[in-house]
């Protein structure tokens, strides 16, 4: 049981960070540990900077 555990954490920690789910979360964790005197975007903000980003600067995608 605890291999199975093991595995559905994994596959789902890979489908995550392939979808990009865990993009905030990383801002986050960047932000506190190397600009913890700047305040850290909304999750709202975040996702239409990023959005923004990739619209101005297209990259191998599908659409």
């Amino acid at each position: 049981m605890i291999m199975v555990g093991r595995v559905w954490r994994s596959v789902r920690w890979y489908v995550t960070s392939v979808m990009g789910d865990n993009a905030y979360q990383l801002y986050l964790d960047h932000q506190r540990q190397h600009h913890p005197e700047q305040p850290a975007l909304s999750e709202r903000e975040f996702w239409r900077a990023r959005t923004d980003d990739q619209e101005r600067n297209p990259q191998g995608r599908c659409c």
